[in-house]
């Protein structure tokens, strides 16, 4: 995968948890915490949005939280 440098603005506690997650091994950089956090929220995106083409409209908040169970997800 190629990159490209950016510059952001962070709040500190969010750069203090990317931090954190880098010295106890859950991410190998704080590059590598946001990309995985950029991920998953273009997944869910995604994921909603298919959701609405399907149902042609906001799933109902039961189908929502089937597929949160099915996939192992808990609500936040």
């Amino acid at each position: 995968m190629t990159t490209e440098r950016v510059t952001v603005n962070l709040p500190p506690e969010l750069l203090d948890a990317a931090r954190q997650a880098v010295a106890s091994g859950a991410a190998a950089s704080v590059s590598a915490f946001i990309t995985a956090a950029l991920q998953a929220h273009v997944a869910r995106t995604r994921g909603l949005a298919e959701l609405e083409r399907v149902f042609g409209g906001p799933p109902p908040p039961d189908v929502l939280e089937t597929v949160r169970r099915d996939l192992g997800l808990t609500r936040q």
